[in-house]
């Protein structure tokens, strides 16, 4: 690929041939507004919001579709432009349930955003709306039709990265809506992907519903310990709890989770969990000390290797843990017990 030279409002840059008018301006620096623009998925030009004037062109273009030519001079923020990304969020807004005090994507979502940054007061549109039933029948994510502005981010990415096509759109026009299969209820493996891909309040997450306000939380990074793959971890947390999980895309996972990882947190709160070793004595489990459990084990694995001899003893390793905490795992075992009897979870 070549370079050319282009100019974005009245600033010479040098582009990447190939590059569309998009990917040149963010590079740049320079703020182009989307909705239906994700890096990770395939371009769509859905939203309407990106679009740009072109000298020589005989109306605005769509940046995220349009590639860079030579000696291209473009506009982004022209009254033309405005006029028309005002009206488009207008169109958006005629039928979405204006329902921000509420929506869990208040403070995170982009509709409202844009919303907000070209002041829009009132609503010239007026006419039917959706009236479709919320669905949340399943215990992770609740999916609103009526919010959604049918981006198909939560579609490109379930079918494009996660390859799972758990969804697509369903009807035409004005009933359109993102269905799954003979519109049956979800039932994929909630890897909550599409959540994050939403860019207004249509997917929000059961789990953390009216828990939380973005502004209300601190963000935690840390890495998942649910296996050895080791992503990487967004918590969100208020007065000291977890109330949601996410993942950046700058990550080595690229944002993307497992249900254990984006969902399974209310554990850590849990009042069942053990917070101190417990050693049977009578029949009963006793709270005792990490000295007194950890002696009283070694102990155990003494009497039993000396009366039965090592193979008597085994060791079975877990997939959850890292390939460093195995290999000392499988040296204990070896070194200690005197046996091969080795195994791992992850050939059942």
């Amino acid at each position: 690929m070549g370079k050319l030279n282009i100019k974005i409002n009245g600033r010479e840059i040098e582009a990447e041939e190939g590059s569309t008018i998009l990917d040149v301006a963010k590079t740049n620096g320079i703020y182009i507004p989307t909705l239906c623009h994700h890096p990770q998925l395939s371009v769509q030009g859905a939203c309407r919001i990106c679009m740009v004037e072109v000298k020589g062109l005989p109306k605005p273009v769509t940046s995220c579709t349009t590639p860079v030519t030579k000696d291209m001079d473009i506009q982004t923020d022209t009254p033309v432009v405005i006029k028309q990304r005002e009206t488009v969020l207008e169109l958006l807004l005629s039928d979405h349930p204006l329902e921000c005090p509420t929506c869990d994507a208040g403070g995170q979502c982009k509709l409202q955003d844009l919303t907000h940054d070209y002041k829009i007061k009132g609503n010239r549109f007026e006419g039917e709306k959706r009236k479709v039933p919320v669905e949340e029948v399943n215990p992770f994510i609740r999916r609103d039709y009526q919010r959604c502005i049918q981006c198909s981010r939560c579609i490109r990415v379930c079918d494009e990265v996660r390859g799972i096509g758990a969804i697509q759109y369903a009807k035409r026009g004005f009933y359109q809506k993102v269905s799954t299969c003979a519109d049956k209820v979800l039932d994929c493996i909630f890897c909550g992907s599409c959540v994050q891909q939403c860019p207004v309040g249509a997917l929000t997450e059961k789990p953390s519903k009216f828990k939380y306000r973005p502004w209300e939380t601190k963000q935690v990074e840390t890495t998942c310990g649910y296996c050895g793959v080791g992503c990487s971890l967004t918590l969100h947390t208020k007065n000291n709890e977890i109330v949601k999980v996410t993942s950046r895309d700058d990550t080595l996972n690229k944002g993307h989770l497992c249900v254990k990882g984006r969902y399974g947190y209310e554990f850590v709160k849990s009042d069942k969990r053990l917070t101190t070793p417990l050693i049977r004595k009578d029949g009963k489990l006793t709270p005792a000390s990490w000295e007194e459990a950890l002696s009283y084990t070694a102990k155990r694995f003494k009497e039993i290797k000396e009366k039965h001899g090592p193979d008597s003893l085994g060791g079975f390793s877990s997939a959850k843990c890292t390939n460093e905490e195995n290999y000392l795992f499988q040296k204990f075992v070896r070194v200690n017990f005197e046996t091969n009897n080795l195994d791992h979870c992850a050939r059942l």
